[in-house]
């Protein structure tokens, strides 16, 4: 119901754009998240943009790098990652849910989630 995609292979320094859409519901009615899992560690929260007023929040780590925006017209939420690292080497993952919150991948499923789907492999490396 969800997917997200636009991963794939870049070199350090490098950028990517990830989507996040859905053609069963209008996503602008939903906050929408990103998590990243890299292999060995568990899920972490990145982002969140707000349903409606598109406030967005970014995890400490990200916040200076990443970007999320709306394009309502392709139902799609975008994720720019810039200056990428190996550290960002992870399966990029978004959910749709009711409000935008800082939380592990658990709690985003128990509280705020109400729909997610497969990530995307972003991987970073020369």
């Amino acid at each position: 119901q969800l997917q997200a995609s636009g991963g794939g292979l870049v070199q350090p320094g490098g950028s990517l754009r990830l989507s996040c859409a859905t053609s069963s519901f209008t996503l602008d009615n939903y906050s929408v998240t990103w998590f990243r899992q890299a292999p060995g560690k568990e899920r972490e929260w990145l982002a969140c943009i707000g349903r409606s007023n598109g406030s967005t929040i970014y995890a400490d780590s990200v916040k200076e790098r990443f970007s999320l925006s709306r394009d309502n017209a392709k139902n799609t939420v975008y994720l720019q990652l810039n200056s990428l690292n190996a550290d960002d080497t992870a399966s990029y993952v978004c959910g749709a849910g009711s409000a935008c919150s800082k939380s592990s991948w658990h709690e985003y499923i128990i509280r705020l989630g109400d729909y997610w789907g497969r990530g995307t492999q972003v991987t970073v490396s020369s």
